[in-house]
């Protein structure tokens, strides 16, 4: 089995799953209580039965138990049993989750790839596009490389956001903002949305990989 990396931050859980194993592989691992065959019979392409599976790995592997994903009627997932908040996701080769019992959680993993670049103006504003420079001062990487890991971690926080937030109809380029910030291996910095009346701030937290970047960032406790 492959835990590729685990952590803790900010009372949440988070962990990424290298897939190594095949389908057949990652179906042992589980047990039959839960309805897995049920909903893998529904799943046609071999990849989204690799990632359904894998996320059902990686969870046993960090709860120490198996657990029920459902989804929102919106899509977004949740554990049945409630004992946390839920975010998921996957890139070719990984998958990607982050638990917290008591605040709203979000996850995202997004593999290296230049597509990025040539899309970037669609997600980031002028602003976000002219940090660049002074993004880049302090990183060691080769230019093109640096410049393709700031768009993908705009890209990245900004789908943790959205899975966070679990609102409708989020633009990018105009509701979540990402101030300024430098290129490290890890790193934190902070982003914004302006899509709800509250105009809400966020801390996201990130690490580069050289198949992927990873950024996660939690909310606000639900106060009982």
């Amino acid at each position: 089995m492959s835990l590729f990396k685990s952590w803790e931050c900010e009372g949440g859980r988070f962990a990424v799953w290298k897939v190594e194993e095949t389908a057949e592989e990652m179906r042992a691992a589980l047990g039959d209580a839960l309805p897995y065959d049920e909903k893998l019979s529904r799943l046609r392409a071999e990849s989204r039965r690799m990632e359904y599976l894998a996320v059902r790995v990686l969870l046993k592997a960090i709860c120490g138990e198996e657990k029920q994903v459902c989804h929102e009627p919106s899509g977004k997932p949740f554990l049945a049993d409630c004992s946390y908040h839920l975010s998921i996701s996957h890139t070719k080769g990984y998958v990607a989750v982050a638990l917290h019992p008591t605040a709203e959680v979000g996850i995202d993993i997004e593999q290296v790839s230049d597509r990025v670049l040539k899309v970037a103006s669609r997600f980031m504003s002028d602003e976000e596009l002219r940090g660049e420079t002074d993004a880049l001062k302090d990183c060691h990487d080769d230019t093109s490389s640096a410049t393709l890991y700031y768009m993908l971690l705009h890209w990245s926080a900004k789908e943790t956001l959205f899975k966070l937030m679990d609102q409708a109809e989020v633009d990018f380029k105009r509701h979540l903002c990402m101030s300024p910030f430098r290129v490290y291996p890890e790193g934190c910095f902070a982003g914004r949305e302006y899509c709800t009346p509250q105009s809400k701030n966020y801390l996201i937290h990130y690490f580069l990989h050289p198949h992927f970047v990873c950024t996660w960032s939690v909310g606000q406790e639900n106060k009982p």
